[in-house]
């Protein structure tokens, strides 16, 4: 696992960017929820499905049927580049995504009336461009707002369309059957369901431990980090990839992803102490919904062995992360070390009243890290960023992440993750520490955000 640094991208803002390397569906349940706000339209009920709109605008709909139990069948506009955050409904297979999570809202039942409508945070330009940057590609994306947690884009590929199996034909069926065993799993939302090791981003987090717990004063202060380390108790040996990772500063270590010194700084913090901040960053939440379920990111837990822990200062051993927590970790270094509940949706409104989204799995916002901290490593990072690769076990593929964050011309701050999956494992010997693949995406997701 290596990684280097790459130039500031330009998004009519200062950008500031990180980058490493390491993934369907979920059956959620809605509560309704307490707080009202602002009335809606007079009318308590619409004739069809209620429907889930992006940017003001439907992307689903509706088409009568001849089944009194079953008066409407959902039709969805630019169904793949959505289903990520629509899920799907089917009269033959359920429902999930948010048409499961706001089934109480969207279905219209035997009386052919849906009481409202699901309004997102999602920025139709932003999910378009993180969409079509990935491709055919296996991963994901997640842009969001760092101070206001709205997610701009929650993007899966490969993706599927949730229109294919709408109704309860044959047609139907021989879909839903092609998408379900389809073996690169387009129905698995790699967003927020699949939790895989996120590499050298995790170093910030270590940073960061090591500046609050005191470890080291500032982030120019010299380490004591030879450029092999022995991991604790073992004969394992970690090189850093530059001979300026000797003793480096962390300014230095993360602008080089000196593993050396990240494995070495782990281990001197403990693993008690690193995963206590962990958690404070996101990890360990078994809870978190956006309302969508969201797959836990975990830090290994105390029976790790001393190398593991070791390992897990580059985000090896048994760290994982959804891309959607690598996103909160790069927004709450930008967002003064506070750490944002993220939301998929704007408002809900039913039987004619707007309700807020509830805020489920936690408060808006908690202290992760000192504000001083956060500034310092925001400084650090400066205006390039790291890549890293990770090879598989006993696979021929790789993963390459990407971290980052990028300040527009009106003042916002957005966070981005990509993970790029099923790489060959020679790839990342292309000079870039093997985070090409990853940061490609992220530099186009960044560019459209206006």
């Amino acid at each position: 696992m290596h990684s280097t640094m790459r130039g500031a991208l330009r998004v009519s803002g200062a950008l500031v960017a990180l980058a490493a390397v390491t993934s369907g569906c979920s059956q959620d349940t809605h509560t309704d929820n307490a707080g009202k706000s602002s009335a809606g339209p007079t009318s308590l009920s619409k004739r069809g499905l209620g429907d889930i709109l992006v940017g003001g605008k439907a992307v689903t709909g509706s088409k009568p049927t001849d089944l009194t139990k079953i008066p409407y069948q959902r039709t969805y506009t630019d169904g793949p580049l959505y289903a990520s955050v629509t899920g799907y409904r089917s009269m033959a297979f359920g429902n999930a995504g948010l048409e499961a999570v706001y089934d109480d809202v969207l279905h219209a039942g035997a009386s052919g009336a849906a009481t409202g409508d699901v309004a997102t945070t999602i920025e139709p330009a932003v999910q378009k461009a993180a969409f079509d940057a990935l491709g055919d590609q296996q991963g994901a994306a997640v842009a969001l707002d760092a101070k206001s947690g709205k997610l701009l884009a929650v993007v899966s590929t490969p993706s599927y369309d949730p229109a294919l199996f709408s109704g309860r034909g044959s047609k139907d069926v021989q879909a839903w059957k092609s998408a379900t065993t389809d073996s690169r799993s387009p129905m698995l939302d790699r967003a927020v369901r699949r939790a895989d090791a996120p590499g050298a981003t995790f170093s910030i987090v270590v940073a960061a431990a090591a500046l609050d717990g005191g470890l080291y004063s500032t982030v120019d202060e010299a380490t004591a980090s030879p450029l092999t380390y022995v991991l604790p108790l073992s004969t394992t040996r970690v090189t850093g990839a530059s001979p300026q990772c000797v003793n480096a500063s962390i300014r230095v270590a993360l602008r080089h992803s000196c593993a050396n010194v990240f494995t070495k700084m782990a281990a001197d913090l403990g693993q008690a102490r690193l995963r206590s901040v962990a958690q404070k960053f996101g990890f360990d939440d078994d809870k978190l919904k956006v309302p969508l379920s969201v797959a836990e990111s975990s830090y290994p837990g105390a029976g790790a062995s001393a190398a593991e822990a070791a390992l897990s200062g580059i985000g090896a051993g048994e760290v994982r992360a959804t891309p959607l927590e690598m996103a909160r970790v790069a927004a709450a270094v930008v967002n003064g070390g506070r750490l944002v509940h993220p939301q998929l949706v704007d408002h809900v409104t039913k039987a004619g009243v707007t309700q807020p989204p509830e805020a489920a799995g936690g408060p808006s916002a908690e202290q992760a890290i000192s504000r001083g901290t956060a500034e310092a490593l925001r400084a650090a990072l400066g205006g390039g960023g790291q890549t890293g690769w990770v090879t598989r076990t006993g696979s021929d593929s790789a993963v390459s992440w990407f971290i980052g964050h990028a300040e527009t011309s009106d003042g916002r701050r957005i966070a981005v993750a990509v993970r790029v999956e099923g790489l060959p494992s020679n790839e990342g010997a292309d000079g870039d520490g093997g985070g090409a693949a990853a940061s490609k995406v992220a530099e186009k997701i960044l560019a459209s955000v206006s």
